[in-house]
């Protein structure tokens, strides 16, 4: 057979596949070897005899895995790998658990090179624990996030293939000033030479990325958050101003930034003015602000904010019994 023409190098991958998937069978190791069982049982046999501890475990559940003792190898991640777990660290979602995703190879490689004390409570939290999903999040391509944020690093203009959530589709220079996390979903805030104007592009919706040559400067002293809340609380089709029963300077300390602009109006109130497409959603978030306030503008605000003051008075009512 082929395999015995090289039975140090066959050795040698077959410890590489047993590293790469714990557990794994004779069946399965000669299948990736391309050799019979026998011949795949004989280069695990060559392992321990270069001391190597190759344990086995009998049963439908068993196989082969390294023991203790032997030295780890070297951490090897591919690129997908790495920047799927700093992303997966970033936004806080969760597939650790899957061995097909390049978080769930990563965080495997990772705990087989930990200290046994270490990695035992490491895998059991991971095998136990069963994260809720987040639904609203949406995840980018890693190699797309990955261009634009060097490109906001390197002060480089780009060209992006963009389709809106209606499925319009367009092209757009724009200078990238930064990748913000934001709720498990990632933005691009940049300048748009278009439009003139600053703009924030989901980055799951981006198509494609062309570094152009042209460099620029981003603006002074910016704060990506807050610019990227303030621009989400903007443009949109129902304009909304409501009366606040507190100082500016206190409002501003708690109400999110994603609800539009806090303005001063005398020593006790200030007015809060922004924009929405869900008047909603809009009212539910006024709902449980620790203040009073009245709804000065906006008649579709003012009329789900009725609607939700009706519902929680309903709520209260006692039920009369039959």
């Amino acid at each position: 057979m082929s395999g015995d023409q090289n039975p140090t190098a066959r050795a040698l991958l077959t410890l590489g596949l047993i590293q790469a998937s714990p557990g794994i069978t004779a069946d399965r190791l000669a299948d990736r070897l391309g050799v019979s069982d026998r011949a795949a049982r004989r280069y695990v046999a060559t392992l321990r005899e270069a001391e190597i501890p190759i344990e086995s475990v009998r049963g439908p559940y068993g196989g082969y895995r390294i023991g203790r003792g032997l030295r780890p190898p070297p951490l090897m991640l591919t690129a997908a790998e790495a920047l799927a777990l700093v992303m997966a660290v970033l936004d806080g979602h969760h597939d650790a658990d899957d061995p097909e995703q390049p978080v769930g190879t990563a965080l495997s490689k990772i705990v087989r090179s930990l200290p046994a004390a270490v990695a035992g409570p490491v895998q059991a939290v991971r095998e136990t624990t069963a994260p809720a999903p987040d639904r609203g999040a949406a995840r980018p391509d890693p190699t797309t996030a990955t261009t634009l944020v060097q490109a906001c690093s390197a002060h480089r203009r780009v060209r992006v293939a963009y389709r809106s959530e209606g499925g319009n589709a367009w092209q757009t220079v724009v200078d990238p000033w930064a990748v913000v996390v934001r709720h498990g979903r990632w933005y691009l805030l940049c300048h748009s030479l278009s439009s003139d104007a600053r703009r924030a592009y989901r980055v799951d919706r981006v198509e494609g990325v062309e570094l152009l040559d042209e460099t620029f400067t981003p603006p002074e002293d910016l704060d990506p958050v807050a610019e990227l809340e303030a621009h989400l609380a903007v443009g949109w089709e129902y304009e909304v101003e409501v009366l606040l029963q507190v100082p500016a300077h206190r409002a501003q300390q708690w109400l999110p930034h994603d609800l539009g602009r806090v303005e001063p109006v005398d020593g006790s109130t200030s007015r809060l003015v922004g924009s929405t497409s869900n008047p909603p959603w809009y009212a539910e978030r006024l709902a449980v602000i620790p203040v009073d306030f009245r709804v000065l503008g906006g008649p579709e605000l003012r009329a789900c904010v009725r609607t939700l003051g009706r519902r929680m008075l309903a709520a209260t009512d006692e039920v009369s019994s039959a």
